[in-house]
């Protein structure tokens, strides 16, 4: 039941800062908004919380921009910019972590 709880509480924190981003990224250009994304990577980078899939959504999104699709690239920074501010709090959150004993 414990777990339970805690997915659910995982679940809910991820759609509202998904849904915080989205609302940002609206009223910010693509320059910004890939500025602030690789901030956020080099962030989490700095504490070891950089997600894998980071720089490539970063790249793609260059690409897209290069090729006028703005929406696109201003998405894929956005998720960009989200999976390092996630990857910086999960960081955080789990310097402490150790193995469980049962």
């Amino acid at each position: 039941m414990k777990k339970l709880a805690v997915i659910a509480a995982a679940l809910l924190m991820f759609g509202c800062a998904m849904n915080e981003t989205k609302m940002e990224a609206k009223s910010v250009d693509y320059p910004t908004l890939a500025k602030q994304a690789d901030a956020a990577i080099k962030k989490a980078k700095s504490v070891g919380g950089e997600w894998r899939d980071s720089r490539k959504y970063l790249k793609k999104a260059a690409k897209a921009a290069k090729a006028g699709k703005m929406e696109k690239a201003k998405k894929l920074a956005e998720k960009a910019k989200f999976e390092g501010e996630m990857g910086y709090k999960q960081a955080i959150s789990q310097k402490d972590a150790g193995p469980w004993l049962f």
